[in-house]
Parts: structure tokens; C-alpha cells; sequence
């Protein structure tokens, strides 16, 4: 074991991915090395995520097992969203932990191990009473590169009343970032390689209203197309309502900025989305999808839906199927509801069964496995850009511009292409999730 060795161990979203390449910076910066083997590292550390009980569970599961195979001169940090929140429970259920800090100040990571070797053997806080993510960033990168791709954090906290959510509670309220900084980073990136800059944040399109910037994400776009030659920039994350028409001529105009667009829209029945506290004037998206398919009739649409909402009927679940019927969207995910005390929709409970959800879950699953079949295979004969991301055995396996890395589908094409290059292909065949293809020579 080294004395200056890390071993982190990040769970949970994209976002949460940065805030663990950010801190293992900080922590290289300070002479630490990393180290993928936790019996070789002086310092582990688990960025847990805290959304929803699976989540939960799988970050306790991950500490326990660190916690067991501690040896002596090893310390245990527990950061994250779910220390944010429930700090008290954590140490309750995993003994041995030796500092615990919050996901609004991971910048104070060296901070916590110095206090942590200093003190005796009482566990460390270190989850100060902000209300906001720290802004003191120490000049670190708030991007995670995975292979030719990067993850870009515009901006943290989300000030949406969403019901079913505990966001606020663990990151507070809408923090944008400088976009100047952003600008600089996404500079960075490219001299790094980076072929796809993807922008994130709990909800991309309220970027710069703390700020006093409205419909600033259009504008950071400007920013970022004018400082940078990254061939693609993809958005994640907008929010039902707030999809301007500056947003989409900015993306069909630029054909840099990819036509795909991750919208959650969680439901579909006027009803149930007042009970989630989320937009509910459906007309507006059959509008706002109409328009933006208008303006860019190859647009890729992802969204996102809750199943077994409190109070959702039959009648209402139909509504939701309904709907994707019409709309006929090209990736869906779907998700039972996961009760959350201490969120806007726990005095509304838990009533519907677990079997109900699961029932409607899967026979919404299979109606948009069936229109995503439909929407893949109107590609076959045509031509598409693919990100090389990696081989196996005599293909290539890449990304088309309909397909965020880790939740959408993959394009398989015969042969292979350079590592990280951007290659024409042409569509030979089409499954629900993924296509496949041959190679189109220039």
C-alpha cells in the first residue's frame, strides 16, 4: 500500500462522474496517486448516489464491502448525495467509516483526509449547512472524458418543484457556472481530443437564470460553437416548457449542435402531472414537438417516464400509452415510482402495488420497443456519422448522433475504423435499440 495512493469509487449519474474526476484532480494535484486496486490505495473513497432506494442500497452495499476489507493506515471517506441527505443513517449502517462529506463541497476532499488522519477514532464531518454548491471550484476540470466523449457541467442544484424529486434537497437550488469558464474548459477538452462535448446539468435548459442570463443555454451554445471546432455537442437534460424557439433554430442551424434532444417529460395525463408539481400542459409539448421536428426533420428525441405515480389510474396510464402512440419517440426510459420521504409527494404515499407498477412498466416497455424498432429501421439505405468507440473481433462499435453514450443504443459496423474518429456509414439493418452498418468510403 502506498502512502499517497486513491482508490475512488463513483456510483449514480454522469453528474455525480464529474464530481469524482474533479476530486481525483485535486487529490493528483497533492501528490496522490490513483490506483484501481482499493488493497493498494492509502485513501477510498465511494461518491454515492442517494436518488432512489436501489441507489441507496447499492452505495451502503459498495461501503460495507470497503469498510470489511479496511486494513490498517486506510481511511474511508463517504461523499456524495447520499451523505448529503442522510449522514447519520450511513454511519449507522456502515461502521468503520472514517470521514463523511457532502456532495456540495467535494472541492474540500483534501481538506477531510487531512482532518480525518489528525483526529482520533471518531468519524469526520464535513457537510457544512450551504444552501448552494460551492462556487470555489480551485480551478479544476468540471468534465469527465470518457474516450472521445466528455461529460461538460454547466451548471448544479435545480430549482424545479418537481414533487417525486429530492434534488433540491440534495444539491439546492440552481447554481450556474461562469460561462467563460465553460468556454475555457470546453477548450481544453479539444486539445485533449475530445470529439463529442456533451452539456449536462440537473436541467440544462434553466442554464444562466441565476445569472440574470434568460435563455441562456442558447447562448452558452453560441459561446461554445464560436470558441471551439468540436465536431459534435450534444444536450441532456431540457426541461418540458422551457424549449425556446431561440433553442431550436440555435440547433438547426448548426448542424455542430446534434439533432437530439433528452427531454424528460415523466408523464403524459394532465393530472398526474399536477400531482408531480411538473409542467402540465401537454398541448405545449405536441407543439413544441411538432415544431422542433419541423425545424429538424431527423431529430433524435429521448425522454423519461414514471410509472405508478400516486393516484395514477388505469385510465390515466392509458393517457401515457396513448401518447406514445402519437408522439412516436425515438428512445424511451421508464421507471416505477420510488417513494422519497421528505420530497413534496410524500404525504400522497405509496399506494399502488408493486406488481401494478411492474405490469405497467413492462407493457409500456414493450409499445415503445415496438415504435423504436419503427423509428430504427426508417435509417436502413441511409447515411450517418458514427463515433468509433471500440472493436470486437471484425467490428466496429460506435455512436450515431441518435445515441447519448450509456443509455441509448449503438451502431455495429462491419470492419474497422480509427479509435475516436468520426466515420460515414451506411444503415444495413435495425434493431429496437441499435442499428448496423457498412462502411461508406469519402
Amino acid at each position: 500500500m502506498k502512502s499517497k495512493s486513491f482508490y475512488l469509487l463513483s456510483l449514480g449519474c454522469s453528474k455525480n462522474t464529474v464530481d469524482s474526476t474533479s476530486m481525483a484532480e485535486l487529490l493528483q494535484r497533492a501528490g496522490y496517486q490513483p490506483t484501481e486496486k482499493a488493497a493498494q490505495a492509502s485513501v477510498l473513497i465511494v461518491n454515492t448516489c442517494g436518488f432512489i432506494q436501489p441507489a441507496r442500497d447499492e452505495s451502503i452495499r459498495e461501503l460495507r464491502a470497503l469498510a470489511r476489507r479496511k486494513r490498517n493506515g486506510q481511511i474511508l471517506i463517504a461523499a456524495g448525495c447520499l451523505t448529503q441527505r442522510y449522514r447519520e443513517w450511513v454511519l449507522q449502517q456502515v461502521p468503520g467509516i472514517d470521514g463523511i462529506m457532502g456532495t456540495r463541497r467535494w472541492m474540500d476532499i483534501l481538506d477531510v483526509i487531512e482532518k480525518v488522519r489528525q483526529s482520533p477514532p471518531q468519524p469526520v464531518y464535513h457537510i457544512p449547512e450551504d444552501g448552494i454548491i460551492g462556487r470555489d471550484e480551485k480551478g479544476v476540470l468540471r468534465a469527465a472524458v470518457q474516450g472521445s466523449s466528455a461529460y461538460l457541467k454547466i451548471a448544479d442544484g435545480c430549482r424545479r418543484p418537481c414533487a417525486f424529486c429530492a434534488i433540491p434537497l440534495i444539491k439546492g437550488t440552481l447554481v450556474s457556472r461562469p460561462a467563460e469558464t465553460i468556454v475555457q474548459e470546453a477548450k481544453q477538452l479539444e486539445r485533449q481530443g475530445v470529439q463529442e462535448l456533451i452539456l449536462i446539468a440537473q436541467d440544462t435548459t434553466d442554464y444562466g437564470h441565476d445569472l440574470g442570463i434568460r435563455d441562456g443555454l442558447p447562448a452558452l451554445l453560441d459561446d461554445l460553437l464560436k470558441a471551439t471546432s468540436i465536431p459534435w455537442i450534444r444536450i441532456l437534460y431540457a426541461f418540458p416548457g422551457y424549449v425556446t424557439d431561440r433553442l431550436i433554430e440555435m440547433m438547426a442551424s448548426n448542424p455542430r449542435v446534434l439533432h437530439y434532444l433528452d427531454m424528460p417529460l415523466q408523464h403524459a395525463h394532465p393530472d398526474t402531472l399536477k400531482r408531480m408539481r411538473r409542467p402540465a400542459n401537454v398541448e405545449w409539448v405536441y407543439r413544441t414537438l411538432e415544431k422542433m421536428r419541423s425545424a429538424m426533420p431527423d431529430l433524435a428525441i429521448r425522454s423519461t417516464f414514471i410509472v405508478g405515480y400516486p393516484g395514477e389510474t388505469e385510465e390515466e396510464f392509458q393517457t401515457l400509452l396513448d401518447f406514445l402512440q402519437t408522439v412516436q419517440l425515438d428512445r424511451v426510459g421508464a421507471f416505477t415510482f420510488s417513494f422519497e420521504t421528505g420530497t413534496a409527494s410524500e404525504p400522497l404515499g405509496d399506494p399502488i402495488p408493486a406488481e401494478v407498477k411492474q405490469e405497467r412498466l413492462e407493457r409500456l416497455m414493450k409499445l415503445q420497443e415496438k415504435i423504436s424498432l419503427r423509428r430504427n429501421q426508417t435509417f436502413i439505405g441511409k447515411r450517418m456519422e458514427v463515433l468509433v468507440e471500440g472493436f470486437d473481433r471484425n467490428l466496429t462499435i460506435g455512436r450515431s448522433y441518435r445515441d447519448a453514450p450509456e443509455i441509448d443504443g449503438l451502431v455495429f459496423v462491419e470492419g474497422q475504423a480509427p479509435l475516436g474518429s468520426i466515420v460515414p456509414v451506411q444503415i444495413s439493418g435495425a434493431l429496437p435499440h441499435d442499428l448496423t452498418a457498412v462502411p461508406i468510403g469519402e
